[in-house]
């Protein structure tokens, strides 16, 4: 029975890991493609007050990026953890 909860509990950190490898791929195209923008309109936004906003929103978008990754990093070595022990072979 404890074998099964483990197969289930690294199951689900490797469900959640996948998940969140794929949000971590769209943040950062995300930050790339706002950046890409950003750059092209920085100075008409300038002129109309409204860099304030859209640097609040890079910030916010790299600091999500950030906290993926950092997450990431904890739920592999827990996937790690978890992982049965290689079985001994007889020589």
């Amino acid at each position: 029975m404890a074998d099964a909860n483990a197969s289930k509990q690294l199951e689900h950190v490797t469900d959640t890991l996948t998940q969140l490898k794929e949000m971590r791929h769209y943040a950062k195209n995300n930050v790339e493609r706002l950046t890409a923008i950003w750059l092209l309109f920085e100075g008409e936004l300038s002129k109309l007050k409204q860099t304030d906003k859209i640097d609040d929103l890079m910030n916010r978008q790299g600091q999500l990026h950030d906290a993926l990754e950092k997450v990431i990093a904890d739920l592999e070595a827990l996937q790690q953890k978890l992982q049965p022990p290689p079985a001994a072979t007889a020589g």
